[in-house]
């Protein structure tokens, strides 16, 4: 009878028993929907803070110290004012590949009207002294929370992975500035370089939760150009003893239209927006100059070279044809070149985010003309991926669609990004690719 007794526990034990796989995660396997959850209600209260008490490019101070803490306590070694206001976060974990994951911590000088209970009534004076409304419109303050929240799993589960995670906290995005700035200031020399750098976004035109991606070129170069058109001033009613810059500049607006629709290919795409003209002073003075500022965007290097210098010979042939004092004068006052996610590191972190989020919710998505320094990082020599990640209800963009009235999108003053799920898809995204890419990267 014992005999039996002993026989029946013994099979109880193997069958019911949990199996090894449930006992303890593998190595490589990330956090789950659990341990999400757990951290959630501390991250979503750091959202909202960040959210409150936004900043300007490079003028960060209180949002990198926020950071810099968070990070500090979970025991990473951290550096700040990385070029400027950046930070950098290693923690070390054995030998294994180095791996970046970056966020950005500036804000918009836009003024926020969502209605929401921890809306941004911040004003800063910008560049040139002016005090400007401050507000997150962006979407950084959901990147930098599920930057910690990810900063935090990845420190608590160090047992399933090995490496060195580099977590940087990059000024200035929005300027697309800050990137080259951290650059110059040693990013990957006075600290690792890394073998692999990921990046996360919002986006308006997904649901909330639904990670994007794209393979090869994905954001657009961008060069935002100052252009001054010079003429003779004069008064309006002797037109024939001026020079007039005003006709000028809207011949060169118009010219600029046909550079696009007549001398690019229409398989390339790309983008020339006049976003600004001001010149004279009253309605009966010809002025003597008259300035434009200019976007010129595009996903093919090669496209962009050849938009800038048609721009550059539109201006030239315009006040050459006018008789103008002289040429204009085109300066380049922003620059960042298009974001290149690397084909095959693209498939892989798909994967693993497909694993965990389930394959509906990882789309591919089409390439976007905004612009992004996250580029620079690519261009630097490290295997990079940008994806981007929905944050908008699913109900609404639907509606949206059927009806063709646009939801409110990023840098819009209405820009409420739902954001439990957003985060908490985030960070799931974020983690199982880290485990991932430690998981069978290339040593150091």
């Amino acid at each position: 009878m014992n005999s039996i007794k002993a026989a029946s526990v013994l099979i109880a034990t193997l069958v019911f028993a949990p199996s090894a796989s449930a006992q303890a995660p593998r190595a490589g396997e990330g956090p789950g929907e659990a341990q999400v959850d757990a951290i959630y209600p501390d991250i979503e209260k750091l959202y909202m803070d960040l959210h409150r008490n936004p900043e300007l490019a490079f003028q960060e101070q209180r949002t990198a110290a926020t950071l810099a803490a968070r990070v500090k306590t979970l025991g990473y070694e951290v550096t700040t004012g990385v070029g400027g206001t950046g930070i950098v976060a290693i923690l070390r974990n054995g030998p294994g590949p180095v791996v970046m994951l970056r966020t950005e911590l500036d804000a918009l000088p836009i003024e926020e009207n969502t209605g929401l209970p921890f809306a941004s009534t911040v004003t800063s004076k910008n560049d040139t002294g002016e005090v400007v409304p401050v507000s997150h419109m962006c979407g950084h303050d959901l990147h930098m929370s599920a930057w910690v929240g990810t900063a935090e799993l990845m420190a608590r589960h160090r047992d399933r992975w090995h490496g060195t995670l580099m977590l940087v906290g990059q000024p200035a995005e929005e300027i697309v500035a800050g990137a080259t700035a951290m650059l110059r200031d040693g990013l990957f020399t006075r600290f690792p370089k890394p073998d692999y750098a990921l990046g996360m976004h919002v986006d308006h035109s997904l649901p909330a939760g639904v990670i994007g991606f794209h393979p090869g070129y994905f954001r657009a170069n961008s060069t935002g150009l100052d252009m001054t058109v010079y003429g003779k001033g004069g008064h309006g009613a002797y037109p024939r003893s001026a020079i007039d810059p005003v006709v000028i500049a809207a011949r060169i607006v118009l010219g600029l239209q046909t550079i696009v629709s007549r001398e690019n290919n229409p398989f390339d795409p790309a983008v020339i927006t006049v976003g600004s003209i001001h010149g004279g002073s009253a309605s009966n003075i010809i002025p003597d100059q008259v300035k434009l500022q200019i976007t010129v965007r595009s996903l093919d290097p090669a496209v962009h070279k050849r938009l800038l210098a048609a721009i550059e010979r539109q201006a030239k042939g315009e006040a050459l044809a006018a008789n103008a004092p002289k040429e204009p004068l085109i300066e380049t006052k922003s620059n960042t070149d298009a974001v290149y996610n690397d084909p095959e590191l693209t498939q892989r972190v798909v994967a693993a985010a497909r694993a965990v989020l389930g394959a509906d919710q990882v789309v591919e998505m089409s390439a976007q003309m905004g612009g992004e320094d996250f580029s620079q990082f690519g261009l630097a020599g490290v295997r990079s991926v940008l994806l981007h990640v929905g944050a908008v209800d699913a109900a609404k963009l639907e509606e949206s669609n059927k009806t063709g009235v646009p939801v409110p999108g990023v840098h819009s003053p209405l820009w409420a990004p739902v954001r439990e799920p957003t985060i908490k898809a985030a960070i799931l995204a974020e983690t199982a690719i880290l485990m991932d890419l430690f998981s069978g990267g290339s040593g150091r």
